[in-house]
């Protein structure tokens, strides 16, 4: 058994190996060692190898799924090894003792899960293979729990966006590859290649030619192989469902970096959890497909405006019409995953549930398509869809006919066949049903016989039928002519068998055996007419689920009060009422609310410089308003009083400190980077939001390198932007930037205390409130009246000099010591003014009598 084990193992390779013994699956050495640990089962030891016990640990194979979404949800990938024959058949081949053949039938990877205990119903689960050929990158990514599939080509430097954009729970490259992305697969090279990815996608839609599918480079073949590829090596040689690839253009989607999908929280929030997220705070889809469709269209949005307008049009008349949307919802609530149903089918993992799932599913969108017909002044998006809801009236007459009203989600035990759709099936039930009708009868027959009312007719996986009674009434069935026969003594009963019994036995086994043999041939032949239908299955699912996005955009639109956009070609930008989607939600969870800003971007005022407190709501605002624009372009309403979006190509974020330590990265490189990407990249129909750069550094730095690239994007970039900064001296650029407006955050104190208003006004901040800021963090108080003091001196001698280093040099802290006498007692003076007596204990106190005589002693 071990010498089969390790062979197993060698072909497994750095996956787990559950290994198939009867009813467990079972794990040895180090991946015992690993499955114990992060399954948090007993480690066991059997046997030994070269000396040493074997550990071991295994689990249920009746509930394996829920151990292996917890391994893979660790990191590990999982191979499958069952038992390929019987023990009678391994008898038959090799004697009583040969040892049952097994093989690994799947590779268990987080992007190739199909099982609906192991996806997350609301989040796409995608499989990205990438190469690069001659300097371009080719990108093969696809959901086979659904089977869409997409190409890519891009540039080096795009590729982090892409696959950003993505997702991917798991992504392939060749072997040899320097600018692979980290914990990528390594696959042989030989799979890459164009011809033979090619050949591949060919064989898998049954083709002679692409040219139906559309027109693909050599660096999309090359990825499609390698993902095809590497489908293979994981199902065995068995491809899941895949459907006709769709070549993606870059130009058709607005571009998001890395760094701006991350700042801009889309699908994530910043703590990696959906909660906190834009789509937390915009998705009202009822259905699981639909919102893996809502998050394809936020990480994609378009930058067609006729197809934008559709989706719009489409929103608006489920906005408009109230009583429909709710009972559209209601109906696709109920409905199941047609989508993932179809994938497991396909993938040869389904169950007698799935097919009743597609059967539901599809009867339901009929349903669907009589209603809206019906429906008048329907939006043109609307028309389009209809057509895929219908058209499967065979298949669901035939899946109804056939299976039973709700069927089992295992095969196993048979019983999913609906009566009356085979009549030869049902007769070997009737004769199990009067057999076990006879069983009951003659264990009657042999209480009365025996005169024993314990007498009880029994049956296990091992006996099969047996006579049990009671050991003290052993006896009376022991005799010669007792007509039963010794099987087994047990602690307090002992079992019989008889001659009637083994023949309605041999009746129950022959007549359950066939019928499950002919259930099964059913299913096959199911499984069989779903897929050849299983493209307009798909169009179908994928229909329903444009519905329910529509649907659920327009519930959110009108619980929020959203408006429509309107999106044009030009490069404005006029937002009226704007609100931050997310923190909007926040507040409104804590009874607050949120205050809404305009924002008008036009070509002769493009570039706001917006000035004000820390936590006066500039971060907030530049990313509301690039949030409105991506909302916008996906097709939905935004968080506003009216908008008017100019069409971006890209969109761009620089917001928030971090640092990436891993790739050796300081805060502010990781900023300088970020600033240099939208300085290389950023067109005249972008849209950039930028916030404190240069605060990283030195002042003097900081400040010139906010001045110059602020001059950068006005004058070389010409972009649409808004930039948020702490330095006043920006505001000078207003003299020679023609496009460049001064704004900020309004903020008053009151009685000592800083109150923030959160409303946006023309012209630049008086100050930045830093210290009424600290003071509001719990900065204590004696930090901040020093605080004070220091900046006191530093106005005041940026005002005697006209510059900031006169300040500066009076500072022990930044020059030498102190030498005006007058200065020295101002010090004392403040912190004297700053203590607060009654807190001080008396060590505290003559601590700092001598602290202040220490300080007094330096007057000259």
């Amino acid at each position: 058994m071990m010498a089969q084990y390790l062979a197993l193992k060698a072909e497994a390779e750095d996956c787990l190996l559950f290994y198939r013994m009867g009813d467990f699956f079972e794990l040895f050495f180090d991946d015992a060692r690993t499955a114990a640990q992060v399954l948090d089962i007993a480690l066991t030891s059997r046997g030994e190898h070269q000396g040493v016990p074997i550990p071991m640990c295994g689990v249920p194979v009746h509930s394996a799924e829920g151990y292996l979404a917890r391994l893979i949800k660790a990191g590990c990938r999982v191979a499958i090894a069952e038992q390929v024959e019987t023990p009678e058949e391994a008898k038959k081949r090799g004697g009583s003792k040969a040892l049952v053949a097994r093989d690994i039938v799947r590779f268990v990877t987080a992007g190739t899960l199909t099982e609906e205990a192991l996806l997350e119903p609301r989040r796409a689960n995608v499989l990205a293979a990438l190469c690069e050929v001659r300097g371009t990158i080719g990108l093969a990514a696809c959901d086979i729990s659904t089977g869409r599939m997409e190409l890519e080509e891009c540039s080096a430097d795009r590729m982090g966006a892409a696959l950003a954009r993505l997702g991917a729970s798991e992504v392939v490259v060749p072997e040899g590859w320097s600018d692979a992305p980290l914990e990528a697969i390594v696959r042989p090279s030989r799979d890459f290649g164009s011809d033979g990815g090619e050949a591949r996608l060919k064989a898998a839609h049954g083709v002679a030619t692409l040219d139906g599918f559309g027109t693909f480079s050599r660096a999309m073949l090359a990825a499609a192989g390698g993902l095809i590829g590497y489908l293979e090596h994981v199902g065995r040689g068995k491809l899941p469902l895949l459907l006709p690839p769709v070549a993606r253009e870059g130009q058709a989607h607005l571009a998001m970096d890395e760094a701006t999908r991350a700042s801009l929280e889309i699908l994530v929030s910043s703590q990696g959890t959906r909660r906190g997220s834009l789509i937390e705070a915009v998705d009202r889809c009822v259905t699981g497909a639909g919102a893996r469709l809502l998050a394809e269209d936020l990480s994609a949005p378009l930058t067609d405006v006729t197809a934008i307008e559709a989706r719009l049009a489409l929103v608006q008349w489920l906005h408009d019409n109230a009583l429909l949307r709710g009972d559209l919802r209601t109906v696709l609530r109920a409905l199941p995953d047609v989508g993932r149903a179809l994938g497991r089918v396909v993938a040869g993992r389904g169950s007698p549930r799935d097919l009743g799932q597609l059967r539901d599913g599809l009867g339901e969108a009929r349903r669907i398509h009589d209603h809206l017909r019906g429906q008048s002044d329907r939006p043109a998006l609307l028309d389009a869809l209809l057509p895929h809801l219908t058209g499967h009236g065979a298949l669901t007459d035939l899946f109804s006919r056939a299976l039973v009203p709700a069927p089992p989600t295992e095969r196993g035990q048979g019983g999913f066949i609906a009566e009356g759709y085979d009549h030869a099936l049902d007769e070997l039930r009737r004769i199990s049903g009067d057999a076990r009708r006879a069983i009951a009868a003659l264990e009657a027959k042999y209480r009365d016989q025996t005169g024993i009312a314990a007498l009880k007719i029994r049956h296990n996986g091992v006996l099969g039928y047996f006579v049990e009674v009671p050991a003290r009434h052993a006896d009376a069935l022991m005799a010669p002519d007792s007509g039963f026969t010794h099987r087994q003594t047990m602690a307090g009963a002992v079992r019989f068998n008889a001659l009637a019994l083994h023949e309605e036995a041999s009746r129950i086994a022959e007549a359950g055996g066939h019928a499950l043999a002919t259930e099964e041939a059913h299913f096959e032949e199911l499984v069989g007419e779903a897929i050849k239908a299983r493209h307009a299955i798909a169009a179908t699912a994928e229909a329903l689920a444009r519905l329910d996005v529509a649907c659920g955009q327009a519930e959110r639109a009108a619980e929020g009060g959203w408006c429509r956009p309107q999106v044009v070609e030009d490069s404005r930008l006029e937002i009226e009422g704007g609100r931050h989607p997310v923190v909007e939600t926040a507040l409104a969870a804590k009874g607050e609310r949120f205050v809404a800003n305009d924002c008008r971007l036009s070509p002769q005022d493009r570039l706001w410089l917006v000035g004000g407190p820390n936590m006066g709501g500039k971060s907030t605002f530049l990313r509301q308003n690039a949030l409105i624009v991506l909302l916008a372009q996906a097709g939905g309403f935004v968080p506003a009083a009216r908008a008017t979006v100019g069409l971006t190509d890209r969109l761009f974020s620089r917001v928030g400190a971090s640092d990436n330590l891993a790739r050796g990265r300081s805060t502010f490189m990781v900023e300088m980077v970020e600033t240099a990407a939208i300085l290389a990249q950023a067109s005249e129909r972008s849209f950039v939001i930028l916030d404190e750069v240069g605060r990283g550094t030195s002042t003097y730095d900081g400040l010139a390198l906010a001045w110059a690239v602020v001059e950068a994007v006005h004058g070389v970039n010409k972009c649409r932007c808004l930039f948020a900064t702490h330095y006043h001296e920006l505001s000078r650029l207003a003299e020679s930037c023609d496009a460049l407006s001064l704004h900020h955050v309004r903020a008053r104190e009151w009685q000592g205390d800083l109150v923030l208003l959160h409303e946006l006004a023309e012209g630049p901040a008086d100050r930045s409130y830093g210290l009424a800021v600290a003071k509001l963090a719990g900065v204590p108080a004696p930090v901040v009246a020093r605080a004070s003091a220091v900046l006191q001196r530093l106005e005041k001698g940026r005002a005697e000099t006209g510059g900031l280093a006169a300040g500066l040099g009076d500072l022990p802290l930044f020059a030498a010591a102190i030498e005006h006498k007058e200065e020295v007692v101002d010090t004392l003076r403040e912190r004297l003014n700053a203590l607060d007596v009654d807190a001080l204990s008396p060590r505290d106190a003559l601590d700092l009598l001598y602290e202040l005589k220490r300080e007094a002693g330096k007057l000259p």
